[in-house]
């Protein structure tokens, strides 16, 4: 038994503290909604987020940040990207011994360009840290909850501690793989996100399979690229942080980014799309980032810089659409050559 502290209460925190708890593990989750704690603690339910699920009952929770961090030897920060920096910023002032961190947030910071890994590893003092591991994979926290097969994958520079996380999380319903190629995992997570926007678009428009097959064929092309531009290894891109990934958010309803897509396309403004959809739209944030890296990295991303044009330039869907098919011819392996 580990004692384990998952910061943010959302669906996917939620998820992966019912994962610790069905492992016996003594799992305390942190929200900074002391309403949300007590309903989880007393009521054992988060209908806010998972409204049909029964949490186990051994499954804690708390308000009390410095309670959650003094609890735990393992730290999975679960909270959006936007609040990564200031949530470490706050918990940090209450640690006094190393700790492991798991990140199972996607995104990248925008202007700065940083993955989340780098972000933590800014926050906190190295002094203060046993490992940091990300977990990331195709899986919805509404099909875990049901104990669905699920497989993710687990990356970090330390192997050591990426094999703990593995062994912390993996039972019978959920498995769990390792990887070193961090750069990777991150880029691949959070890129999927861009991708499954767009694609939700595509279906919003009234387009068919064929449209939505060539978006995460070629998503995929310039995920890759960008991301092994950064150094990447391109054999992570084929594996569960890229395609898996790409599949189950690019054509899934659980997916709130290809939902809002799925909105974008139908008509509505960027305003309504994310009032309807009620959560953090992870996709929406890191397109920005993405099409900023591009630039920099001087990365070809059309699919990228066309969904840009539509959140932030108020470019109609279809005219984005039309722009992609009317560029200029290439051959399709082009992006492998240099592989």
């Amino acid at each position: 038994m580990a004692n384990i502290t998952v910061l943010g209460a959302g669906s996917w925190g939620t998820a992966l503290g019912m994962v610790l708890a069905h492992n016996n593990h003594d799992c305390l989750l942190w929200s900074h909604r002391e309403k949300q704690a007590e309903e989880i603690l007393k009521d054992h339910t988060n209908k806010q987020y998972l409204p049909d699920t029964k949490l186990p009952e051994n499954l804690r929770a708390t308000s009390d940040l410095k309670v959650a961090i003094e609890h735990a030897s393992t730290i999975v920060i679960a909270v959006p990207t936007k609040a990564i920096r200031e949530v470490c910023q706050d918990f940090v002032k209450l640690m006094n011994d190393k700790k492991l961190f798991i990140h199972v947030s996607k995104g990248i910071e925008p202007d700065s360009l940083k993955r989340i890994s780098e972000m933590i590893a800014e926050e906190i003092p190295a002094s203060l840290v046993e490992g940091i591991v990300v977990l990331s994979g195709p899986s919805h926290a509404e099909e875990v909850v049901l104990q669905h097969p699920t497989t993710i994958t687990v990356a970090s520079d330390n192997m050591v501690a990426a094999e703990k996380v593995q062994d912390l999380f993996m039972n019978n319903y959920f498995r769990v793989y390792t990887n070193d190629d961090v750069i990777g995992v991150e880029i691949g997570a959070a890129l999927k996100n861009v991708i499954a926007l767009a694609a939700g678009i595509v279906d919003g428009l009234g387009y068919g399979d064929n449209a939505k097959a060539a978006l995460i064929t070629r998503g995929l092309a310039e995920i890759s690229r960008l991301g092994i531009s950064l150094g990447a290894k391109p054999y992570t891109f084929s594996g569960l942080t890229g395609m898996g990934d790409l599949i189950a958010t690019c054509t899934s309803v659980h997916s709130r980014n290809w939902r809002a897509g799925n909105l974008l396309g139908k008509g509505a403004s960027l305003e309504e799309v994310l009032e309807e959809v009620g959560m953090i739209v992870e996709g929406v944030r890191t397109t920005k980032a993405a099409h900023q890296l591009a630039v920099k990295q001087e990365v070809d991303m059309p699919i990228t810089a066309a969904l840009h044009s539509v959140l932030f330039e108020n470019v109609h869907p279809k005219e984005a659409v039309d722009s992609l098919m009317h560029r200029t011819k290439k051959n399709e392996l082009e992006d492998y050559k240099t592989f």
